[in-house]
């Protein structure tokens, strides 16, 4: 399938922020991808372009200003200093322009670690979302107000998001009425899905991808 890939620059209040758009040449659903710490790095923008290759419109707002970490101690620092305004105003813009593409439509979430924070918090709190996947990472809502379907992927040996966080999330979730299905994949590592990273698991990210795709098509098509 052909697809279409853009440079878009994003109207953020009184700033502007970049953003990466991969879509088939017939367009499709779209989908918002939120990136991990790492900022989005190349894997994110490939990623889209798969995506897009199953027939989504997939928008990958830069929230961290085109830096980019190469280690767990360059994320940290780029973390420790990072913009929290900019960066949710960076979201929020990002799923309006999104919403743009396809008056009327509903859309989906997809997020990493710290992206799937925000995956949950636009699920929570925009109208026309669909759906909301989230990766190793877990956030904080009102989740009487998250009316999308959930998927979530995560691990039961993940030092940096232990499953039990993981199951008092989701047993919250179920009490406010929220749709959720979560799959745990036994004994990878965080960032398991993520093919530039060592801890990268390949049968476990085939799975997941399988899974996340089947989710997609079916909430959102």
């Amino acid at each position: 399938m052909s697809i279409k890939k853009s440079d878009i620059q994003l109207k953020v209040k009184d700033s502007s922020a970049k953003a990466y758009m991969a879509a088939s040449e017939q367009g499709g659903p779209g989908v918002l991808l939120l990136h991990a710490w790492w900022g989005l790095k190349p894997f994110f923008k490939q990623l889209s372009d798969q995506l897009a290759e199953e027939g989504f419109t997939v928008l990958a707002p830069d929230y961290y200003q085109g830096r980019v970490a190469g280690t767990i101690d360059e994320a940290k620092a780029m973390r420790g200093d990072r913009n929290s305004g900019l960066m949710n105003d960076t979201v929020k813009s990002a799923a309006d322009y999104l919403k743009l593409q396809n008056p009327g439509k509903a859309i989906a979430t997809l997020g990493f670690s710290m992206g799937a924070a925000y995956a949950l918090d636009v699920a929570a709190n925009e109208a026309d979302i669909a759906a909301a996947v989230m990766f190793y990472g877990v956030g904080e809502a009102d989740y009487s107000q998250v009316k999308s379907k959930i998927l979530g992927h995560f691990s039961d040996a993940d030092e940096w998001e232990p499953l039990e966080g993981v199951r008092a999330m989701e047993a919250e979730m179920k009490a406010a009425g929220v749709d959720v299905t979560l799959y745990v994949y036994p004994k990878v590592a965080h960032w398991f899905v993520e093919k530039d990273r060592p801890e990268y698991d390949a049968a476990a990210a085939d799975l997941a991808w399988k899974r996340t795709f089947e989710f997609l098509k079916k909430n959102l098509t």
